[in-house]
């Protein structure tokens, strides 16, 4: 039976609102870390202000993009198989990339436009569309608007820096985590002040060396996925409150369960952003080695 690793990222008073065949396994890990998203145009659903482009579904994503200038709110909504709508906020006039996190499946993406400074929405463009995908592992193996990184974003070459020649996926996220967690630092005048729809930049997490939940979790995704390791960024409750962690598939083990800190026998759940504010004290490493307190809501 399959595990998670589960690589927990804990928010300090942040809420959001925002088979195992050898043929598979290669095809998911040596995916081409360089495949960045990309609008190609044969598969687009467009009205006069909005398009989706859905013509990668089977490399697990869509491209959406609003056309025109306004300041009015954006958003953008994608329904999967499982009925789950998964909400985010856009940039008018480029392109953004959203995960079909749910696997195969038909999933239905609108882009919604505010009506001036109401809390009312108007549809802009609207799609429905089956994905078969090319492998399970698609989605969480390029860049998303939560995990949005390119060529030339410094955490890759950051990433290169600290797994070097490495080839094990665990040795790759062990790397990655101690860096974290030895370097950042948690913004708690950040997460006072974020405001819904906060979308984090890597390249400026990494310079500034602090940051909220999503921060950690997106910089720590983006360095692994470019690395050919499939993630999962995901957000859901400990407690009453909401965090954010990282699920990461080992090809050695599947997708595992609480493996990232490891006491000389096991790897255990870990949580970088308390271990990074909590100075890996035998309290937070307690608290965050237990998965039960971890509730998983979305997949990123």
């Amino acid at each position: 039976m399959k595990r998670f690793l589960t690589l927990l990222i804990l928010i300090f008073a942040f809420s959001l609102t925002l088979t195992d065949t050898a043929g598979l396994l290669n095809c998911a890990l040596a995916a081409d870390v360089t495949d960045y998203p990309k609008a190609s145009g044969k598969k687009v659903k467009k009205s006069s202000t909005a398009l989706i482009d859905y013509s990668n579904a089977s490399d697990g994503y869509v491209m959406v993009k609003y056309l025109k200038s306004t300041k009015d709110k954006l958003k953008a909504q994608v329904t999967g198989p499982t009925k789950v709508t998964y909400t985010y906020t856009l940039k008018a006039k480029e392109y953004i990339t959203f995960p079909l996190s749910e696997g195969n499946g038909t999933y239905k993406v609108t882009v919604f436009k505010a009506i001036g400074n109401t809390s009312r929405m108007s549809t802009a463009v609207s799609v429905s569309f089956t994905a078969k995908l090319s492998d399970e592992f698609a989605p969480f193996l390029r860049p998303n608007q939560y995990v949005d990184y390119k060529s030339s974003s410094a955490v890759l070459e950051k990433a290169e820096e600290l797994i070097g020649d490495k080839k094990d996926t665990l040795d790759k996220v062990s790397s990655v985590y101690s860096y974290v967690v030895d370097s950042f630092t948690y913004d708690t005048q950040k997460a006072k002040t974020v405001q819904s729809g906060y979308v984090p930049d890597v390249d400026e997490i990494l310079q500034k060396k602090t940051g909220i939940c999503f921060d950690y979790a997106s910089v720590m995704a983006s360095m692994l996925r470019a690395n050919g390791v499939p993630v999962k960024l995901v957000v859901g409750y400990a407690g009453k409150v909401y965090h954010a962690w990282l699920n990461v598939y080992s090809e050695k083990d599947g997708w595992l369960d609480a493996v990232i800190f490891f006491d000389g026998n096991s790897w255990k759940l870990m949580d970088p952003t308390l271990a990074s504010s909590g100075h890996q004290s035998p309290e937070v490493l307690q608290y965050i080695g237990d998965s039960s307190n971890y509730n998983a809501k979305f997949s990123y």
